[in-house]
């Protein structure tokens, strides 16, 4: 993988994970309710990876 595009798919993760916590807050979702969707969703891509 090109080091540019290693670079700008970090950089875009990072973005888009700052914009998921500003509109989280500004729509004033409680912060546990974020992070039980977030352990969720975890746990569920973890379990299938065993299959």
């Amino acid at each position: 993988m090109p080091l540019p595009l290693f670079l700008a798919m970090i950089a875009f993760v990072i973005c888009a994970a700052g914009a998921t916590l500003a509109l989280a807050f500004v729509a004033e979702v409680p912060l546990i309710a974020l992070a039980f969707a977030t352990l969720a969703g975890s746990l569920f891509l973890g379990i299938r990876q065993w299959r």
